[in-house]
């Protein structure tokens, strides 16, 4: 396998890479093709994650980045994580590696460029996150990663299919937050 941590590059995207995101996204959270990683939502929604339309929207906000990561040996999208500027908070969602290159520090690698983009160029002293409460592998992976736990819960959308068909009855969100 090429040495993909040193070929990575990581920039903001812009409207014209919402498809492929879209499908990078969906292929790693939802369906059978997201099994092959760890951070599977499969088995708590079905549907999609995100749609086209959706990170145009995010995209073109102001106040939001959507950074991608890409391979420069071969351009091939392989990450991408979603930061919105709240005034001096930026909240963190959506990030995201490629099922078959989990578990090579990808995912690390691009959050620590998006807490570095988050601190340098949208000048924010925080970062706060929502996870599905029950995704305990994933909240301690953040948790090692610096992010503390709030007592703040927010409900998860249940009737709206743009971010899921639930699976299971109860979801709700938890927050995470690091200071910068």
């Amino acid at each position: 396998m090429p040495d993909t941590l040193s070929a990575m590059i990581v920039l903001p995207a812009n409207t014209n890479d919402a498809s492929a995101l879209c499908a990078l996204v969906n292929s790693a959270y939802r369906g059978d093709l997201s099994k092959q990683g760890w951070t599977t939502e499969a088995d708590l929604l079905r549907g999609q994650r995100t749609d086209i339309e959706k990170l145009r929207e995010m995209i073109m906000d102001s106040n939001s980045v959507i950074l991608k990561a890409i391979n420069d040996k071969g351009n091939t999208l392989v990450g991408c994580v979603y930061l919105r500027k709240n005034e001096a908070d930026c909240y963190l969602g959506m990030l995201t590696v490629k099922p078959n290159m989990q578990n090579n520090n990808l995912g690390k690698k691009i959050l620590e460029a998006s807490e570095a983009h988050a601190k340098y160029v949208m000048n924010c002293k925080s970062i706060s996150m929502t996870v599905i409460s029950v995704r305990s592998e994933l909240i301690q992976w953040y948790q090692r990663r610096g992010y503390e736990l709030t007592n703040e819960r927010r409900p998860f959308p249940m009737n709206d299919p743009r971010f899921g068909i639930p699976k299971v009855k109860s979801l709700e969100f938890i927050v995470l937050r690091k200071n910068l």
